[in-house]
Protein backbone atom coordinates (compact mmCIF):
# COMPACT_ATOMS: atom_id res chain seq x y z
CA UNK A 1 0.00 0.00 0.00
CA UNK A 2 3.04 2.29 -0.05
CA UNK A 3 2.17 3.47 -3.61
CA UNK A 4 -1.01 5.18 -2.38
CA UNK A 5 0.60 8.51 -1.61
CA UNK A 6 -1.62 11.53 -0.91
CA UNK A 7 -1.36 14.34 -3.51
CA UNK A 8 0.97 17.19 -2.61
CA UNK A 9 -0.76 20.58 -2.56
CA UNK A 10 1.79 23.14 -3.76
CA UNK A 11 -0.59 26.03 -4.27
CA UNK A 12 -3.23 27.53 -2.08
CA UNK A 13 -6.63 25.90 -2.71
CA UNK A 14 -8.17 29.35 -3.37
CA UNK A 15 -5.97 30.05 -6.39
CA UNK A 16 -7.47 29.74 -9.83
CA UNK A 17 -5.18 28.38 -12.51
CA UNK A 18 -5.49 28.08 -16.29
CA UNK A 19 -2.77 26.31 -18.25
CA UNK A 20 -1.72 25.53 -21.81
CA UNK A 21 -4.28 25.81 -24.60
CA UNK A 22 -7.10 26.99 -22.30
CA UNK A 23 -5.07 29.98 -21.11
CA UNK A 24 -4.09 30.95 -24.68
CA UNK A 25 -7.62 30.66 -26.06
CA UNK A 26 -9.04 32.64 -23.11
CA UNK A 27 -6.46 35.40 -23.69
CA UNK A 28 -7.41 35.55 -27.37
CA UNK A 29 -11.13 35.71 -26.50
CA UNK A 30 -10.52 38.52 -23.97
CA UNK A 31 -8.41 40.55 -26.44
CA UNK A 32 -11.05 40.12 -29.13
CA UNK A 33 -13.79 41.26 -26.73
CA UNK A 34 -11.88 44.47 -25.97
CA UNK A 35 -11.29 45.08 -29.70
CA UNK A 36 -15.00 44.57 -30.45
CA UNK A 37 -15.95 47.20 -27.86
CA UNK A 38 -14.18 50.00 -29.75
CA UNK A 39 -14.31 48.66 -33.32
CA UNK A 40 -17.20 51.00 -34.21
CA UNK A 41 -15.27 54.10 -33.13
CA UNK A 42 -12.78 54.00 -36.04
CA UNK A 43 -12.98 56.48 -38.91
CA UNK A 44 -14.95 59.65 -39.70
CA UNK A 45 -18.32 57.87 -39.55
CA UNK A 46 -17.61 56.45 -36.12
CA UNK A 47 -20.19 55.93 -33.38
CA UNK A 48 -19.91 57.49 -29.91
CA UNK A 49 -19.81 55.58 -26.63
CA UNK A 50 -21.57 56.80 -23.52
CA UNK A 51 -19.90 55.62 -20.32
CA UNK A 52 -20.99 56.21 -16.74
CA UNK A 53 -17.79 56.64 -14.75
CA UNK A 54 -17.16 55.67 -11.11
CA UNK A 55 -18.13 59.08 -9.74
CA UNK A 56 -21.46 59.04 -11.61
CA UNK A 57 -20.38 61.45 -14.38
CA UNK A 58 -21.03 60.75 -18.05
CA UNK A 59 -18.24 60.38 -20.61
CA UNK A 60 -19.32 60.82 -24.25
CA UNK A 61 -16.50 60.05 -26.67
CA UNK A 62 -15.17 58.05 -29.61
CA UNK A 63 -11.54 58.27 -28.46
CA UNK A 64 -10.30 54.70 -27.95
CA UNK A 65 -8.07 55.57 -25.01
CA UNK A 66 -10.75 57.56 -23.17
CA UNK A 67 -13.27 54.71 -23.55
CA UNK A 68 -10.93 51.97 -22.35
CA UNK A 69 -9.69 54.11 -19.47
CA UNK A 70 -13.21 54.22 -18.03
CA UNK A 71 -14.02 50.52 -18.53
CA UNK A 72 -13.43 48.28 -15.51
CA UNK A 73 -12.18 44.85 -16.63
CA UNK A 74 -11.09 41.83 -14.61
CA UNK A 75 -9.37 39.57 -17.14
CA UNK A 76 -5.57 40.07 -17.08
CA UNK A 77 -5.23 39.83 -20.89
CA UNK A 78 -7.93 42.47 -21.33
CA UNK A 79 -6.06 44.73 -18.89
CA UNK A 80 -2.92 44.25 -20.94
CA UNK A 81 -4.81 45.32 -24.10
CA UNK A 82 -6.12 48.45 -22.38
CA UNK A 83 -2.55 49.28 -21.37
CA UNK A 84 -1.70 49.29 -25.11
CA UNK A 85 -3.97 52.19 -25.91
CA UNK A 86 -2.51 54.15 -22.98
CA UNK A 87 1.03 53.52 -24.23
CA UNK A 88 0.04 54.60 -27.74
CA UNK A 89 -1.60 57.75 -26.36
CA UNK A 90 1.49 58.70 -24.34
CA UNK A 91 3.96 57.91 -27.11
CA UNK A 92 2.30 59.51 -30.14
CA UNK A 93 -1.11 60.82 -29.02
CA UNK A 94 -3.15 59.26 -31.83
CA UNK A 95 -3.98 55.81 -33.25
CA UNK A 96 -5.29 54.45 -29.94
CA UNK A 97 -8.29 52.74 -31.59
CA UNK A 98 -6.30 51.27 -34.50
CA UNK A 99 -3.74 49.64 -32.21
CA UNK A 100 -6.38 47.75 -30.21
CA UNK A 101 -8.31 46.61 -33.31
CA UNK A 102 -5.07 45.45 -34.94
CA UNK A 103 -3.85 43.54 -31.87
CA UNK A 104 -7.25 41.88 -31.47
CA UNK A 105 -7.28 40.81 -35.13
CA UNK A 106 -3.72 39.39 -35.03
CA UNK A 107 -4.63 37.32 -31.94
CA UNK A 108 -7.88 36.18 -33.56
CA UNK A 109 -5.94 34.92 -36.60
CA UNK A 110 -3.50 33.07 -34.30
CA UNK A 111 -6.25 30.76 -33.04
CA UNK A 112 -6.27 28.37 -36.04
CA UNK A 113 -2.47 27.93 -35.75
CA UNK A 114 -2.74 26.99 -32.08
CA UNK A 115 -5.49 24.52 -32.92
CA UNK A 116 -3.19 22.95 -35.54
CA UNK A 117 -0.59 22.47 -32.78
CA UNK A 118 1.90 24.98 -34.17
CA UNK A 119 4.07 26.00 -31.23
CA UNK A 120 3.48 29.60 -29.99
CA UNK A 121 7.22 30.44 -30.24
CA UNK A 122 7.15 29.51 -33.96
CA UNK A 123 4.14 31.80 -34.45
CA UNK A 124 5.84 34.62 -32.52
CA UNK A 125 9.05 34.24 -34.55
CA UNK A 126 7.07 34.55 -37.78
CA UNK A 127 5.23 37.61 -36.42
CA UNK A 128 8.50 39.35 -35.61
CA UNK A 129 9.82 38.67 -39.12
CA UNK A 130 6.59 40.05 -40.56
CA UNK A 131 6.91 43.16 -38.36
CA UNK A 132 10.43 43.85 -39.67
CA UNK A 133 9.18 43.38 -43.24
CA UNK A 134 6.21 45.71 -42.60
CA UNK A 135 8.42 48.50 -41.18
CA UNK A 136 10.73 48.27 -44.23
CA UNK A 137 7.73 48.52 -46.59
CA UNK A 138 6.36 51.53 -44.66
CA UNK A 139 9.79 53.21 -44.87
CA UNK A 140 9.62 52.85 -48.68
CA UNK A 141 6.06 54.23 -48.74
CA UNK A 142 6.83 57.33 -46.66
CA UNK A 143 7.93 60.65 -48.07
CA UNK A 144 9.32 63.76 -46.34
CA UNK A 145 7.50 67.08 -45.97
CA UNK A 146 8.54 70.63 -45.19
CA UNK A 147 7.70 71.45 -41.57
CA UNK A 148 7.51 75.16 -42.38
CA UNK A 149 4.75 74.64 -44.98
CA UNK A 150 1.64 75.38 -42.94
CA UNK A 151 -0.82 74.14 -45.60
CA UNK A 152 0.71 70.65 -45.62
CA UNK A 153 0.69 70.51 -41.83
CA UNK A 154 -2.94 71.66 -41.80
CA UNK A 155 -3.87 68.78 -44.12
CA UNK A 156 -2.30 66.21 -41.79
CA UNK A 157 -3.87 67.58 -38.60
CA UNK A 158 -7.25 67.99 -40.32
CA UNK A 159 -7.25 64.34 -41.42
CA UNK A 160 -6.49 63.35 -37.79
CA UNK A 161 -9.41 65.44 -36.48
CA UNK A 162 -11.65 64.27 -39.35
CA UNK A 163 -12.63 61.20 -37.35
CA UNK A 164 -13.46 63.19 -34.22
CA UNK A 165 -16.36 65.20 -32.82
CA UNK A 166 -14.65 68.55 -33.51
CA UNK A 167 -14.43 67.92 -37.30
CA UNK A 168 -17.74 69.85 -37.63
CA UNK A 169 -16.00 73.07 -36.56
CA UNK A 170 -13.84 73.19 -39.70
CA UNK A 171 -10.17 74.15 -39.48
CA UNK A 172 -10.53 75.76 -36.01
CA UNK A 173 -9.06 72.86 -33.97
CA UNK A 174 -6.28 72.18 -36.50
CA UNK A 175 -5.23 75.84 -36.29
CA UNK A 176 -5.25 75.75 -32.48
CA UNK A 177 -3.12 72.58 -32.41
CA UNK A 178 -0.59 73.92 -34.94
CA UNK A 179 -0.30 77.32 -33.24
CA UNK A 180 0.29 75.66 -29.86
CA UNK A 181 2.91 73.20 -31.15
CA UNK A 182 4.78 75.83 -33.18
CA UNK A 183 4.74 78.11 -30.13
CA UNK A 184 6.38 75.61 -27.75
CA UNK A 185 8.82 74.09 -30.29
CA UNK A 186 12.45 74.78 -29.32
CA UNK A 187 15.32 74.26 -31.75
CA UNK A 188 18.05 72.06 -30.24
CA UNK A 189 20.67 73.43 -32.64
CA UNK A 190 21.42 70.06 -34.26
CA UNK A 191 18.49 70.14 -36.69
CA UNK A 192 16.07 68.50 -34.25
CA UNK A 193 13.30 70.19 -32.27
CA UNK A 194 12.06 69.62 -28.76
CA UNK A 195 8.28 69.94 -28.38
CA UNK A 196 7.01 69.50 -24.81
CA UNK A 197 3.27 70.06 -25.08
CA UNK A 198 2.56 68.34 -21.77
CA UNK A 199 4.53 70.87 -19.73
CA UNK A 200 4.30 74.09 -21.70
CA UNK A 201 0.97 74.00 -23.60
CA UNK A 202 -1.79 74.21 -20.98
CA UNK A 203 -5.42 73.73 -21.97
CA UNK A 204 -7.84 75.86 -19.93
CA UNK A 205 -11.51 74.87 -20.20
CA UNK A 206 -14.02 77.61 -19.40
CA UNK A 207 -17.71 76.75 -19.77
CA UNK A 208 -19.82 79.35 -21.55
CA UNK A 209 -19.26 81.31 -24.75
CA UNK A 210 -19.09 79.67 -28.16
CA UNK A 211 -16.58 77.27 -29.73
CA UNK A 212 -15.44 80.09 -32.04
CA UNK A 213 -14.03 81.92 -29.00
CA UNK A 214 -11.32 79.24 -28.55
CA UNK A 215 -7.85 80.68 -29.06
CA UNK A 216 -4.14 80.16 -28.40
CA UNK A 217 -2.59 82.92 -26.30
CA UNK A 218 0.86 84.30 -27.06
CA UNK A 219 1.64 83.80 -23.42
CA UNK A 220 0.23 82.25 -20.27
CA UNK A 221 -3.03 82.41 -18.38
CA UNK A 222 -4.05 80.99 -15.00
CA UNK A 223 -6.98 80.97 -12.62
CA UNK A 224 -5.67 83.62 -10.18
CA UNK A 225 -6.50 87.15 -9.08
CA UNK A 226 -4.11 89.71 -7.58
CA UNK A 227 -3.64 89.49 -3.78
CA UNK A 228 -5.29 92.85 -2.98
CA UNK A 229 -7.75 93.58 -5.82
CA UNK A 230 -8.68 97.13 -4.72
CA UNK A 231 -5.13 98.38 -4.19
CA UNK A 232 -3.06 96.53 -6.79
CA UNK A 233 -3.11 97.27 -10.48
CA UNK A 234 -4.97 94.74 -12.67
CA UNK A 235 -3.50 95.94 -15.96
CA UNK A 236 0.19 96.66 -16.60
CA UNK A 237 1.81 97.16 -20.00
CA UNK A 238 5.36 95.85 -20.58
CA UNK A 239 5.62 94.60 -16.98
CA UNK A 240 8.86 93.66 -15.23
CA UNK A 241 8.11 90.21 -13.77
CA UNK A 242 9.81 88.72 -10.70
CA UNK A 243 9.29 84.98 -10.04
CA UNK A 244 9.91 83.45 -6.61
CA UNK A 245 9.29 80.10 -5.00
CA UNK A 246 9.88 81.18 -1.40
CA UNK A 247 7.25 82.38 1.11
CA UNK A 248 6.95 86.15 1.61
CA UNK A 249 5.78 85.82 5.20
CA UNK A 250 7.60 85.33 8.48
CA UNK A 251 8.70 81.71 8.86
CA UNK A 252 6.98 79.76 11.60
CA UNK A 253 9.02 77.17 13.51
CA UNK A 254 9.26 73.74 11.84
CA UNK A 255 7.43 72.14 14.77
CA UNK A 256 6.85 73.48 18.29
CA UNK A 257 8.95 76.54 19.09
CA UNK A 258 9.20 77.81 22.67
CA UNK A 259 10.39 81.32 23.44
CA UNK A 260 10.97 82.42 27.03
CA UNK A 261 10.50 86.11 27.67
CA UNK A 262 11.52 87.75 30.95
CA UNK A 263 10.32 91.30 30.26
CA UNK A 264 7.06 92.42 28.71
CA UNK A 265 8.88 94.75 26.28
CA UNK A 266 10.67 91.74 24.73
CA UNK A 267 7.39 90.57 23.20
CA UNK A 268 7.05 93.88 21.37
CA UNK A 269 10.69 93.55 20.25
CA UNK A 270 9.96 90.07 18.86
CA UNK A 271 6.98 91.32 16.86
CA UNK A 272 9.02 94.31 15.67
CA UNK A 273 11.79 91.98 14.46
CA UNK A 274 9.25 90.02 12.42
CA UNK A 275 7.92 93.23 10.89
CA UNK A 276 11.43 94.49 10.17
CA UNK A 277 12.35 91.21 8.47
CA UNK A 278 9.31 91.46 6.19
CA UNK A 279 10.02 95.17 5.57
CA UNK A 280 13.61 94.29 4.64
CA UNK A 281 12.47 91.58 2.18
CA UNK A 282 9.98 93.98 0.57
CA UNK A 283 12.67 96.67 0.33
CA UNK A 284 14.99 94.20 -1.42
CA UNK A 285 12.18 93.29 -3.85
CA UNK A 286 11.34 96.97 -4.48
CA UNK A 287 15.01 97.78 -5.22
CA UNK A 288 14.67 95.83 -8.51
CA UNK A 289 11.60 97.92 -9.47
CA UNK A 290 9.43 94.95 -10.56
CA UNK A 291 5.82 95.57 -11.59
CA UNK A 292 4.62 92.06 -10.69
CA UNK A 293 5.84 89.58 -8.07
CA UNK A 294 4.69 85.97 -8.46
CA UNK A 295 5.36 83.47 -5.68
CA UNK A 296 4.49 79.79 -5.33
CA UNK A 297 4.12 80.09 -1.54
CA UNK A 298 2.21 82.35 0.85
CA UNK A 299 2.32 86.13 1.11
CA UNK A 300 1.37 87.81 4.41
CA UNK A 301 -0.94 90.80 4.88
CA UNK A 302 1.95 92.96 6.09
CA UNK A 303 3.98 92.08 2.99
CA UNK A 304 0.94 92.94 0.84
CA UNK A 305 0.80 96.36 2.55
CA UNK A 306 4.49 97.14 1.81
CA UNK A 307 4.19 95.90 -1.81
CA UNK A 308 1.10 98.08 -2.35
CA UNK A 309 3.02 101.10 -0.98
CA UNK A 310 5.77 100.37 -3.52
CA UNK A 311 3.16 100.06 -6.32
CA UNK A 312 3.92 96.38 -6.97
CA UNK A 313 1.22 93.86 -7.99
CA UNK A 314 1.49 90.39 -6.42
CA UNK A 315 0.15 86.90 -7.13
CA UNK A 316 0.53 84.16 -4.51
CA UNK A 317 0.22 80.35 -4.27
CA UNK A 318 0.77 79.90 -8.02
CA UNK A 319 1.23 76.28 -9.12
CA UNK A 320 4.80 75.24 -9.92
CA UNK A 321 3.76 74.21 -13.47
CA UNK A 322 2.17 77.65 -14.06
CA UNK A 323 5.28 79.36 -12.69
CA UNK A 324 7.48 77.37 -15.10
CA UNK A 325 5.27 78.45 -18.00
CA UNK A 326 5.42 82.12 -16.94
CA UNK A 327 9.21 81.75 -16.73
CA UNK A 328 9.38 80.39 -20.32
CA UNK A 329 7.01 83.05 -21.68
CA UNK A 330 8.45 86.14 -19.97
CA UNK A 331 12.13 85.17 -19.81
CA UNK A 332 12.23 85.48 -16.00
CA UNK A 333 14.20 83.10 -13.77
CA UNK A 334 12.55 81.47 -10.75
CA UNK A 335 14.69 82.30 -7.71
CA UNK A 336 14.56 80.49 -4.34
CA UNK A 337 15.64 83.33 -2.03
CA UNK A 338 15.06 87.07 -2.36
CA UNK A 339 18.66 87.74 -1.23
CA UNK A 340 20.02 85.92 -4.31
CA UNK A 341 18.03 87.97 -6.85
CA UNK A 342 19.93 89.69 -9.68
CA UNK A 343 18.81 92.17 -12.32
CA UNK A 344 19.10 89.59 -15.16
CA UNK A 345 16.53 87.32 -13.40
CA UNK A 346 13.75 89.84 -14.06
CA UNK A 347 11.45 88.90 -16.98
CA UNK A 348 10.75 91.67 -19.49
CA UNK A 349 9.38 89.80 -22.52
CA UNK A 350 5.67 90.07 -21.64
CA UNK A 351 3.79 92.79 -23.53
CA UNK A 352 0.79 92.97 -21.19
CA UNK A 353 -0.36 91.72 -17.78
CA UNK A 354 -4.09 91.86 -17.11
CA UNK A 355 -6.73 90.26 -14.90
CA UNK A 356 -10.08 89.51 -16.55
CA UNK A 357 -13.30 87.95 -15.36
CA UNK A 358 -14.41 84.99 -17.50
CA UNK A 359 -17.67 83.40 -16.37
CA UNK A 360 -17.66 83.44 -12.57
CA UNK A 361 -13.89 83.53 -11.98
CA UNK A 362 -10.92 85.86 -12.37
CA UNK A 363 -8.01 84.88 -14.62
CA UNK A 364 -4.54 86.43 -14.79
CA UNK A 365 -2.97 86.81 -18.26
CA UNK A 366 0.66 87.35 -19.28
CA UNK A 367 0.18 87.94 -23.01
CA UNK A 368 1.72 89.51 -26.13
CA UNK A 369 5.07 87.97 -25.18
CA UNK A 370 7.90 88.20 -27.70
CA UNK A 371 8.83 84.67 -28.81
CA UNK A 372 7.01 82.84 -26.00
CA UNK A 373 8.05 79.22 -25.66
CA UNK A 374 4.97 78.42 -23.57
CA UNK A 375 1.30 79.00 -24.26
CA UNK A 376 -2.21 78.57 -22.89
CA UNK A 377 -5.09 77.36 -25.04
CA UNK A 378 -8.50 78.70 -24.03
CA UNK A 379 -11.41 76.41 -24.85
CA UNK A 380 -14.95 77.78 -24.63
CA UNK A 381 -18.07 75.70 -25.12
CA UNK A 382 -21.67 75.25 -24.12
CA UNK A 383 -21.29 72.40 -21.63
CA UNK A 384 -18.69 70.55 -19.59
CA UNK A 385 -19.19 67.37 -21.70
CA UNK A 386 -18.55 69.26 -24.95
CA UNK A 387 -15.41 70.85 -23.49
CA UNK A 388 -14.03 67.51 -22.29
CA UNK A 389 -14.48 65.98 -25.75
CA UNK A 390 -12.96 69.05 -27.46
CA UNK A 391 -9.98 68.81 -25.09
CA UNK A 392 -9.44 65.11 -25.93
CA UNK A 393 -9.59 65.89 -29.66
CA UNK A 394 -7.20 68.81 -29.30
CA UNK A 395 -4.76 66.61 -27.36
CA UNK A 396 -4.76 64.11 -30.26
CA UNK A 397 -4.32 66.89 -32.83
CA UNK A 398 -1.38 68.40 -30.90
CA UNK A 399 0.16 64.92 -30.65
CA UNK A 400 -0.03 64.54 -34.43
CA UNK A 401 1.43 68.01 -35.05
CA UNK A 402 4.25 67.26 -32.59
CA UNK A 403 5.05 63.94 -34.32
CA UNK A 404 5.31 65.63 -37.70
CA UNK A 405 7.65 68.29 -36.29
CA UNK A 406 9.80 65.53 -34.71
CA UNK A 407 9.78 63.19 -37.72
CA UNK A 408 8.59 65.04 -40.85
CA UNK A 409 7.56 61.98 -42.86
CA UNK A 410 4.07 61.21 -44.15
CA UNK A 411 2.04 58.20 -45.22
CA UNK A 412 -1.30 58.02 -47.07
CA UNK A 413 -4.31 57.47 -44.76
CA UNK A 414 -7.65 55.71 -45.25
CA UNK A 415 -6.23 52.18 -44.96
CA UNK A 416 -3.96 52.64 -48.02
CA UNK A 417 -0.77 51.84 -46.09
CA UNK A 418 -2.30 48.75 -44.45
CA UNK A 419 -3.49 47.45 -47.82
CA UNK A 420 -0.10 48.04 -49.50
CA UNK A 421 1.77 46.40 -46.59
CA UNK A 422 -0.70 43.49 -46.53
CA UNK A 423 -0.15 42.85 -50.23
CA UNK A 424 3.64 43.06 -49.95
CA UNK A 425 3.71 40.70 -46.94
CA UNK A 426 1.55 38.16 -48.79
CA UNK A 427 4.07 38.20 -51.66
CA UNK A 428 7.00 38.03 -49.25
CA UNK A 429 5.45 35.01 -47.49
CA UNK A 430 5.91 32.89 -50.64
CA UNK A 431 9.69 33.15 -50.19
CA UNK A 432 9.55 31.72 -46.66
CA UNK A 433 9.89 27.98 -46.27
CA UNK A 434 8.32 25.77 -43.66
CA UNK A 435 5.49 26.30 -41.23
CA UNK A 436 6.42 29.94 -40.46
CA UNK A 437 4.95 30.96 -43.80
CA UNK A 438 1.38 30.82 -42.48
CA UNK A 439 1.70 33.07 -39.40
CA UNK A 440 3.86 35.45 -41.50
CA UNK A 441 1.05 35.73 -44.04
CA UNK A 442 -1.53 36.12 -41.24
CA UNK A 443 -0.01 39.47 -40.19
CA UNK A 444 -0.69 40.76 -43.72
CA UNK A 445 -4.28 39.50 -43.55
CA UNK A 446 -4.75 41.09 -40.10
CA UNK A 447 -3.71 44.52 -41.43
CA UNK A 448 -6.73 44.46 -43.76
CA UNK A 449 -8.94 44.89 -40.68
CA UNK A 450 -8.36 48.69 -40.80
CA UNK A 451 -9.77 49.31 -44.32
CA UNK A 452 -12.46 46.68 -43.61
CA UNK A 453 -13.60 48.44 -40.42
CA UNK A 454 -13.56 51.84 -42.20
CA UNK A 455 -15.86 50.45 -44.89
CA UNK A 456 -18.07 48.78 -42.28
CA UNK A 457 -18.49 51.93 -40.17
CA UNK A 458 -19.73 54.05 -43.07
CA UNK A 459 -22.23 51.42 -44.25
CA UNK A 460 -20.52 50.38 -47.50
CA UNK A 461 -20.66 46.87 -48.96
CA UNK A 462 -17.58 45.50 -47.19
CA UNK A 463 -16.77 42.51 -49.42
CA UNK A 464 -17.15 44.41 -52.72
CA UNK A 465 -15.23 47.46 -51.50
CA UNK A 466 -12.32 45.40 -50.15
CA UNK A 467 -12.14 43.25 -53.29
CA UNK A 468 -12.02 46.40 -55.45
CA UNK A 469 -9.31 47.87 -53.23
CA UNK A 470 -7.22 44.68 -53.42
CA UNK A 471 -7.57 44.67 -57.21
CA UNK A 472 -6.58 48.36 -57.36
CA UNK A 473 -3.40 47.66 -55.37
CA UNK A 474 -2.56 44.58 -57.48
CA UNK A 475 -2.98 46.51 -60.78
CA UNK A 476 -1.13 49.62 -59.63
CA UNK A 477 1.90 47.72 -58.41
CA UNK A 478 2.24 45.79 -61.64
CA UNK A 479 1.75 48.86 -63.83
CA UNK A 480 3.71 51.31 -61.76
CA UNK A 481 7.18 52.20 -62.81
CA UNK A 482 9.77 53.62 -60.48
CA UNK A 483 8.49 51.40 -57.67
CA UNK A 484 5.87 53.85 -56.37
CA UNK A 485 3.36 52.09 -54.15
CA UNK A 486 -0.38 52.46 -54.63
CA UNK A 487 -1.96 55.21 -52.51
CA UNK A 488 -5.58 54.14 -52.99
CA UNK A 489 -7.61 53.75 -49.82
CA UNK A 490 -11.18 54.03 -48.53
CA UNK A 491 -12.93 57.38 -48.18
CA UNK A 492 -14.31 56.97 -44.66
CA UNK A 493 -17.22 59.32 -45.33
CA UNK A 494 -18.66 57.75 -48.50
CA UNK A 495 -17.21 54.25 -48.43
CA UNK A 496 -15.76 54.62 -51.95
CA UNK A 497 -12.22 53.89 -53.15
CA UNK A 498 -10.22 57.08 -53.68
CA UNK A 499 -6.60 58.05 -54.25
CA UNK A 500 -5.54 59.46 -50.89
CA UNK A 501 -3.14 61.90 -52.56
CA UNK A 502 -6.06 63.61 -54.30
CA UNK A 503 -8.26 63.51 -51.20
CA UNK A 504 -5.40 64.89 -49.07
CA UNK A 505 -5.71 62.37 -46.24
CA UNK A 506 -2.28 61.93 -44.64
CA UNK A 507 -1.00 60.33 -41.47
CA UNK A 508 2.31 60.88 -39.65
CA UNK A 509 4.90 58.13 -40.07
CA UNK A 510 5.46 57.88 -36.28
CA UNK A 511 1.79 57.12 -35.50
CA UNK A 512 1.49 54.36 -38.11
CA UNK A 513 4.75 52.59 -37.27
CA UNK A 514 4.15 52.83 -33.53
CA UNK A 515 0.65 51.33 -33.80
CA UNK A 516 1.79 48.36 -35.92
CA UNK A 517 4.82 47.70 -33.69
CA UNK A 518 2.79 47.90 -30.49
CA UNK A 519 0.02 45.66 -31.85
CA UNK A 520 2.34 42.90 -33.12
CA UNK A 521 4.58 42.93 -30.07
CA UNK A 522 1.67 42.79 -27.61
CA UNK A 523 0.01 39.95 -29.58
CA UNK A 524 3.31 38.06 -29.48
CA UNK A 525 3.57 38.61 -25.74
CA UNK A 526 0.03 37.37 -25.04
CA UNK A 527 0.59 34.27 -27.21
CA UNK A 528 3.60 33.25 -25.16
CA UNK A 529 1.55 33.03 -21.96
CA UNK A 530 0.73 29.40 -21.20
CA UNK A 531 -0.17 29.64 -17.53
CA UNK A 532 -2.39 32.11 -15.67
CA UNK A 533 -2.35 31.88 -11.88
CA UNK A 534 -4.65 34.29 -10.11
CA UNK A 535 -3.67 33.73 -6.51
CA UNK A 536 -5.22 36.55 -4.51
CA UNK A 537 -6.01 35.42 -0.99
CA UNK A 538 -9.72 35.48 -0.24
CA UNK A 539 -9.14 36.66 3.36
CA UNK A 540 -10.97 39.81 4.43
CA UNK A 541 -12.66 40.09 1.05
CA UNK A 542 -16.15 40.07 2.67
CA UNK A 543 -17.48 37.89 -0.12
CA UNK A 544 -16.91 40.61 -2.70
CA UNK A 545 -14.95 38.36 -5.07
CA UNK A 546 -15.60 38.75 -8.77
CA UNK A 547 -15.19 35.07 -9.51
CA UNK A 548 -12.09 35.59 -11.65
CA UNK A 549 -9.62 35.76 -8.82
CA UNK A 550 -8.18 38.95 -10.33
CA UNK A 551 -7.92 42.11 -8.34
CA UNK A 552 -10.07 45.06 -9.43
CA UNK A 553 -8.31 47.63 -11.61
CA UNK A 554 -6.29 50.23 -9.78
CA UNK A 555 -4.35 53.25 -10.89
CA UNK A 556 -0.56 53.13 -10.91
CA UNK A 557 -0.32 55.53 -8.02
CA UNK A 558 -2.89 53.71 -5.84
CA UNK A 559 -1.56 52.18 -2.65
CA UNK A 560 -1.86 48.48 -1.93
CA UNK A 561 -4.97 47.60 0.09
CA UNK A 562 -4.24 47.04 3.79
CA UNK A 563 -5.07 43.31 3.62
CA UNK A 564 -2.44 42.88 0.92
CA UNK A 565 0.16 44.77 2.93
CA UNK A 566 -0.64 42.64 5.96
CA UNK A 567 0.45 39.52 4.15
Amino acid sequence: MQGMQSPIMVMNTNTKRETGRTAQLNNIAAAKAVADVIRTTLGPRSMLKMILDASGGIVLTNDGNAILREIDVTHPAAKSMIELSRTQDEEVGDGTTSVIILAGEILHLSQPFLEKDIHPTVIVRAYMKALDAAVKIIDDLSFPIDVNDRDQLMNIVTSCIGTKYTSRFGPLMANLALDAVMCVAVDNGDGTKEVDIKKYAKIEKIAGGSIDDCRVLKGVMMNKDVVAPGRMSRRIENPRVMLLDCPLEYKKGENQTNVEITKEEDWAVLLKMEEEWIQGVCAQIASFKPDIVVTEKGLSDLCTHYLCKAGITALRRVRKTDNNRISRATGATIVHRVEEYREEDIGTKAGLFKVEKLGEEFFAFFVDCEDPKACSIILRGASRDTLNEVERNLHDAMGVARNVVHDPRLLPGGGAVEMAVSRAITEEALKIQGVEQWPFKAVGTALEVIPRTLAQNCGANVIRTLTKLRAKHAEATEESTGGHACTFGIDGNKGTIVDMKELGIWEPYAVKVQSIKTAVESAAMLLRIDDIVSGLSQKNQHGAGTGTGVAPTADDNDEDPPEKLGE
